[in-house]
């Protein structure tokens, strides 16, 4: 377990949001002895009755006229804006806002990988967790996927932890010293939260200040730029890489991840589905040499990691037909990769709250491969509207409605594809249970 360090009663927190990660500030606070008070807009908030449990003299508050003048903090959840009135008020009284990441930070004691990227993080942080395992590391992950970060503080200190991190986490995060930074990607997303695309960006590229080494794509100019300035950086990309770097190389018309010259293994032979996921492969297999993982152990977790569900997942064949759940593509970028990762024509379902993405990106990699498109949720005529398409546009009021249009529209060999482009929360409680009602109606179609 990893030691905190006790606080001075002078000093009390103001906890804001009560879900997972408010929760789990509730219990890293109780441990290192530090008062809090805690904030929900929701009168019934979820975490209300656990909170009760842990902490049965606790203030949770609902009033967001004003702070409490006794605190000198605030512990924000990542789905708190910084635009909500409250933090506006805080930074106006000079009073420090901090993550659950940030708490993270300052009490391991044991290294971390910091994982992030517009798409592909939670693959990666998993595949890194499998192959630490699997070189015969003690290591937790968690953060943005799983366990909240600060409820692993309260294990056995591991040789590693890895780290999933959100734009949200990054953005009010000042010190992260990672052993190695990851970013994945950076596409728009996430710009209801977000002041600016640029401040989307900020966040995101700020994995990297206090990283001691960096894996970063090499198709991202500012990731390389940023890179230099490391004296431990490898880089991954789909191109054929340079001596030391990862990428795709050919062999008697067969591709293979590779290590400058030394060929790892075919992408055939990867257990996981589509383009994306060869990337997501690489970077991995990046940061575990910059550990100094095992790569003959990191390589037997490649071939048998099927990936992570709701990410282009089989759902099944039915009538030469195949049914691919994606829903954790939430925004524009993910959906894009996942259309370019499925050979042959394609029925597209699409949809839910857009946050701000441009749809019309979807277009070019559409053309020539889209057989139909069937759309859902809030945004549904926005993408209607973007799309450059002469193939037909089909609206459903469900996910139910969706599949069975989308297997009336679908020709033999054909891929129906949920890769939504949009947020789920305008029909559904989270992205799990959108690509849950995909399989469900999918399955549906057999009987």
């Amino acid at each position: 377990m990893s030691s905190v360090s006790k606080t001075t009663a002078a000093e009390k927190d103001f906890v804001f949001g009560l879900g997972a990660t408010g929760l789990s500030v509730a219990r890293y606070l109780k441990r290192v002895e530090r008062d809090a008070t805690f904030f929900d807009t929701r009168e019934q908030p979820p975490g209300q009755e656990k909170l009760a449990e842990l902490w049965p003299d606790a203030e949770l508050r609902h009033d967001d006229s004003e702070l409490p003048n006794d605190i000198t903090r605030i512990v924000a959840s990542p789905g708190i804006s910084d635009e909500h009135p409250l933090l506006a008020v805080a930074r106006k009284s000079k009073l420090e806002i901090v993550s659950d990441i940030e708490l993270f930070a300052r009490e391991a004691t044991a290294p971390f990988v910091a994982v992030t990227g517009s798409n592909g993080k939670s693959t990666v942080t998993t595949l890194l967790y499998h192959m630490s395992r699997a070189s015969g590391r003690e290591v937790l992950a968690g953060g943005n996927l799983g366990e909240p970060a600060l409820d692993l503080l309260d294990k056995d200190t591991p040789d590693l932890y890895v780290l999933e991190l959100s734009s949200f986490q990054l953005q009010r995060t000042a010190s992260l010293p990672a052993e190695v930074a990851v970013l994945l990607n950076v596409s728009p997303d996430h710009l209801d939260w977000h002041a600016s695309e640029e401040e989307y960006r900020e966040a995101k590229y700020r994995v990297f200040n206090e990283a001691r080494a960096a894996v970063y794509n090499r198709a991202d100019e500012r990731a390389c730029t940023v890179a230099d300035g490391f004296e431990k950086s490898v880089s991954f990309g789909l191109d054929r890489p340079d001596a030391g770097q990862y990428g795709i190389r050919s062999e008697d018309d067969i591709e293979y991840l590779a290590r400058g010259d030394v060929l790892l293994i075919a992408s055939q032979d990867l257990a996981m589905f589509g383009v994306h996921n060869q990337a997501n492969a690489l970077a991995a297999l990046a940061a575990g040499e910059l550990l100094g993982l095992d790569m003959p152990a990191m390589l037997q977790v490649l071939a048998e990691f099927p990936g992570l569900p709701h990410r282009m997942q089989h759902v099944a064949r039915i009538s030469a037909v195949d049914y691919i759940n994606d829903s954790k593509a939430t925004n524009v970028a993910a959906a894009i990769a996942s259309i370019n990762s499925v050979d042959g024509m394609l029925v597209l379902i699409a949809g839910g709250d857009g946050k701000g993405g441009e749809f019309s990106e979807l277009s070019e990699p559409l053309e020539k491969k889209l057989r139909a498109a069937v759309l859902i949720g809030k945004d549904a005529v926005k993408i209607a509207d973007s799309l450059d398409t002469m193939m037909p546009v089909f609206f459903a009021d469900d996910m139910q409605e969706a599949v069975r249009i989308a297997a009336r529209q679908a020709d033999s060999e054909d891929t129906v594809l949920l890769a939504p482009a949009c947020a789920s929360l305008d029909q559904y409680d989270n992205y799990m249970a959108r690509g849950d009602a995909f399989c469900e109606a999918v399955e549906a179609l057999k009987r």
